[in-house]
């Protein structure tokens, strides 16, 4: 992700002010580029594979084939024409997921604070980008919910301050002090199911499934954060 990038989705973020906040322009397809293809490639990034695939949504603003298979996707998933051109009926979904406070339909920022009360701060990148990546990752968990049919997501920890992710014992550089991570149960799911949809969904960061929680981070999509390589811990089931 560059910082170009980065800051045009943070603007976006701060001037939402209504649901369907975000303010298409035009109908996006396959060969054309900017930051509003950016915000799509960050919504539709949980809908990167049909299965287990290692494989993610780049957010480069480059609508290419794999950008337009995932728009394919979530066109499927809820009810839309499936052709890959994102005009003003899957403009119309895409914003019902966002919240007028740039949150996601099912998910709060609250959710994702640091456990001390730190909020997004204290941890290894500024509070404003880590914000940036639970909203990023915010939209992944919606494409896991609506794969697990809609089932409700418990959020058991989100971002973490470098101090409380020592304090309970995790990784000096784990995806939470970023905000890129999050341990979720999903309700009516075993942990070995969250793990096969989590496949799906573009995250390069899984955890066993062997745990009362499942770890999902997109790690590979943070090169700069020093986690470059994908880490599917039970491999691909």
């Amino acid at each position: 992700m560059t910082a170009a990038l980065g800051m045009a989705a943070v603007v976006e973020v701060g001037s939402a002010g209504t649901a369907a906040a975000y303010g298409w322009t035009r109908t996006l397809q396959q060969g054309v580029s900017g930051s509003d293809v950016v915000e799509l490639q960050i919504r539709v990034g949980g809908w990167a594979a049909s299965g287990a695939q290692q494989t993610y949504v780049a957010w480069d603003g480059e609508f290419g084939p794999a950008t337009a298979a995932a728009v394919q996707r979530f066109q499927s998933a809820y009810g839309l024409s499936a052709d890959g051109a994102v005009g003003p009926q899957t403009q119309g979904v895409l914003n019902s997921l966002e919240k007028s406070d740039g949150s996601t339909a099912h998910f709060a920022w609250s959710e994702f604070t640091s456990h001390d009360g730190a909020g997004f701060g204290g941890g290894k990148v500024g509070s404003t980008q880590v914000k940036e990546n639970v909203r990023r990752l915010m939209y992944k968990l919606e494409a896991v919910r609506k794969k697990a049919g809609n089932s409700s997501i418990t959020i058991n920890s989100g971002f973490r301050s470098t101090s409380y992710n020592a304090s309970v014992g995790g990784a000096s550089n784990s995806m939470h002090v970023y905000g890129d991570a999050a341990d979720i149960v999903v309700s009516g799911h075993t942990t070995l199911q969250v793990y096969r949809i989590a496949e799906t969904c573009g995250f390069s960061g899984l955890e066993a499934y062997t745990h009362s929680w499942q770890h999902v981070d997109s790690r590979v999509q943070y090169p700069s954060y020093g986690s470059g390589s994908w880490w599917w811990e039970s491999g691909v089931v």
